[in-house]
């Protein structure tokens, strides 16, 4: 297994303290929210991508690419039938397509409830067909980047689009292009009436990423889901991409949840 994190999860610590503390702790990677190098993916200059990039790989890290890509962000929508809005949104994921490059990224999970959630009036055939508007419109300058986009279902206390692994996969299936493919998620797949591992194999041709945590919004270990099935069912699929740690919650404290979640999966890995 090649193990991440999420650096948000480092809060305010300075981006040389937290990929040093990371890969000490034995992470080898780090997925990067957008927000936490500016506003918006314009703002971040060369020189900052430069230098965010060498300090990735002096800490002996490789970065995964992006996530949490329209979070704190305005103007932007998947789904709307206003079509201004999802030209400015395909133009909005081709910059981050360009951000995560230059950061030597390779994954950008497109999240975001809040952009996509269905609008009143709009069924979800037709939120399907705008979503996948908006996405073959970027898809050009993404796989010039060498980037995969990972659609990323969520469960349904977080929106109302998007909310299965099929449901993604169909996405992906509309916009038909080999950087369009899913991002696997713990906290949501324990929304769905499918055991994990079968929602696992099931997807299997489309996996790009996975995020390990917990429906409690803490890493994983540090809840009531069982991750030996969810391992090895990575494993009998042949899933050989990233495992990447998100948190939602941080009362337990930076140290313990980087800490706890690493040796966790480990022990798991081990087992299985």
């Amino acid at each position: 297994m090649k193990y991440a994190i999420c650096n948000e999860t480092f809060q305010d610590w300075p981006f040389e303290k937290a990929f040093s503390y990371a890969r000490e702790l034995g992470y080898t990677g780090i997925e990067i929210a957008p927000f936490t190098l500016a506003r918006s993916a314009t703002e971040v200059s060369t020189q900052q991508r430069e230098t965010v990039r060498q300090q990735i790989v002096d800490s002996g890290l490789e970065c995964v690419g992006l996530h949490w890509l329209l979070a704190k962000t305005e103007g932007f929508y998947l789904t709307t039938p206003d079509e201004a809005v999802r030209q400015k949104t395909s133009e909005y994921l081709k910059e981050l397509a360009k951000l995560c490059r230059d950061l030597d990224g390779s994954i950008m999970v497109l999240g975001s409830p809040q952009q996509r959630n269905l609008l009143e009036g709009v069924s979800h055939e037709q939120g399907m067909e705008f979503a996948a508007s908006v996405i073959r419109e970027a898809m050009p300058i993404l796989e010039d980047c060498g980037v995969t986009l990972a659609l990323e279902p969520l469960g349904r206390g977080e929106g109302d689009f998007l909310n299965t692994a099929a449901s993604g996969i169909a996405l992906a299936q509309l916009v038909d292009s080999p950087n369009c493919r899913l991002h696997l998620d713990v906290k949501a797949m324990s929304d769905e009436e499918k055991p994990i591992p079968k929602i696992i194999h099931n997807s299997r041709d489309w996996t790009a990423h996975f995020h390990a945590n917990d429906p409690n919004l803490l890493g994983p270990g540090m809840g009531e889901v069982e991750f030996d099935p969810i391992f090895t069912a990575l494993k009998e699929t042949g899933y050989d991409g990233w495992v990447s740690v998100e948190v939602f919650r941080y009362e337990p404290g930076i140290e313990t949840i980087c800490e706890s979640s690493l040796r966790y999966m480990r022990e798991v890995e081990a087992r299985v």
